[in-house]
């Protein structure tokens, strides 16, 4: 029997670890947290796997290719490492990952010029670069400028931008190879094969639980699509779309009970970086383009990603900003640093975390599990495979509808505010970048107040902004002249 003194001393530890995630204060539970971890890591594992086939798949200028097996255990480890750091420090439930489109842009356009460590180096270098603008305060500053309506559009932008990542990541919604229709639903336009089945019946199951408020639905939709799935694989024998001669196969994982569980990861390409070597072997202006290129597309795309979060969490505060920002972005830059150092490509913060939030995750009680699932898969690799694309997917359709209701904190009657809106939430998902939406937004926001004579509406910081976007967006004349 527990004396006063124990049960005193228990309920003060509980408080303390309450209080310091501000678990209660912000309306969550321990088990809340905990589902909302799982949630976020089965939609985003799949990086493991992609990762690695993206950047495994690319030559550097000597033509040394990476190994698939050792970029799948750094991938892992980095975002694990990462991710339990933005619960802790920034006590967000945000999860972070090597991230899409950067290590393509690392892989088939910065490596081919010089080596895979010189490659590497410039991210770091990147990752640096934010790092000094987080701890000087401009970064911060820069996401304070930004109008609180168009925050919105970046996080309306984004859920729609997820629903599409997640139609297409399933096939539901395809390219067809003409110009017009440039996509269609399923092949040809009709749905065909089983995963196609399998994501639509899970996906209706899932929507189900979550409009009848079922604790745990989004989780429970993806496991149960996912035994779907194994059984459908196991009856069927469907396979694997890779290579394009089975079209209506699975689109990256194959389901299936694994033949191991555990492995052990080899961690040899940590530290295999150079931060010198690219601005001699591709010239200082070539580099330095690069980097800024990085540096813009991290710069924004947390800062819309953390916005949609804590949007969909309801943690944003009249200014549209979320809790702890500058603790966000810093771990976020030290994801950049780590992701380079560990030749894995820059680690930033995932928009797949709104489906932790979706499950009712508030604190970074739910990151700190995502991060120590990701630290497990580093042993089990194998189990990460058993979650195909056709289940994990449902949630990123469903989280998008969730995040899409905020459009109607939108001033649609004042044009000056609703066409940037306008072109922030169209172009992410018509570009496939977040990067693309938020500049177009704060160009066309700075345009039409200069325009309108209203120049001191408009915060210093955004003109400086302005600029670079459109430097950026000019990047591909520059790379011709060069």
């Amino acid at each position: 029997m527990a004396t006063p003194e124990t049960t005193a001393g228990t309920t003060t530890t509980g408080s303390r670890f309450d209080r310091f995630f501000e678990i209660s204060a912000r309306g969550s539970t321990v088990g809340r947290e905990v589902r909302g971890g799982l949630a976020t890591f089965f939609t985003m594992a799949y990086i493991v796997v992609l990762n690695p086939l993206i950047l495994g798949s690319a030559a550097d200028g000597d033509g040394a290719m990476l190994d698939q097996a050792q970029l799948a255990a750094a991938t892992a480890l980095v975002a694990g490492v990462m991710t339990i750091l933005m619960g802790v420090i920034a006590r967000f439930p945000l999860a972070l990952a090597a991230g899409l489109g950067v290590n393509a842009l690392v892989a088939f356009e910065i490596a081919p010029l010089m080596s895979w460590a010189d490659a590497k180096g410039l991210v770091v270098i990147e990752g640096l670069v934010i790092l000094v603008l987080v701890l000087t305060g401009l970064r911060t500053a820069v996401f304070k400028a930004v109008p609180t309506q168009l925050k919105t559009a970046i996080g309306v932008g984004i859920g729609l931008f997820l629903a599409l990542i997640g139609f297409v990541d399933a096939g539901f919604v395809r390219s067809t190879g003409t110009a017009v229709p440039p996509i269609g639903m399923g092949i040809g336009n009709k749905l065909l094969g089983w995963p196609t089945l399998v994501f639509v019946i899970g996906l209706l199951a899932m929507l189900i639980l979550v409009v009848r408020r079922v604790k745990g639905g989004i989780l429970i939709g993806i496991i149960g699509t996912t035994v779907l799935a194994i059984v459908v694989e196991a009856i069927a024998n469907v396979g694997s779309s890779a290579g394009g001669k089975n079209p209506t196969g699975w689109a990256l994982n194959v389901p299936g009970l694994p033949d191991q569980v555990v492995s052990l990861p080899d961690l040899s390409l940590l530290g295999d970086f150079s931060l010198l070597g690219s601005w001699e072997r591709a010239g200082f202006v070539t580099a330095l383009l690069f980097v800024f290129t990085l540096l813009l597309t991290d710069f924004f795309d947390t800062m819309g990603t953390m916005v949609a979060v804590a949007q969909e969490a309801d943690l944003l505060d009249e200014e549209g900003n979320p809790p702890r920002t500058r603790e966000i972005l810093l771990v976020d830059s030290l994801g950049a640093v780590a992701g380079g150092a560990a030749s894995v490509s820059s680690n930033t913060a995932y928009i797949e975390s709104a489906a932790g939030v979706a499950e009712g995750a508030r604190t970074g009680v739910a990151s700190i599990v995502t991060g120590l699932l990701f630290l497990v898969a580093t042993f089990l690799a194998p189990l990460v495979t058993i979650v195909p694309f056709e289940a994990a997917t449902t949630a990123l359709v469903v989280v998008g509808f969730l995040m899409m209701v905020q459009v109607r904190n939108i001033d649609w009657t004042d044009y000056e505010i609703a066409v940037p809106a306008f072109l922030t939430i169209v172009i992410m998902p018509f570009t496939y970048s977040i990067s693309n939406g938020i500049g177009a937004g704060v160009i066309t926001y700075v345009l039409l107040k200069v325009a309108g004579g209203k120049f001191r509406e408009v915060h210093p910081l955004l003109y400086a902004v302005a600029v670079l976007f459109v430097l950026y967006f000019l990047r591909g004349p520059f790379d011709n002249l060069l």
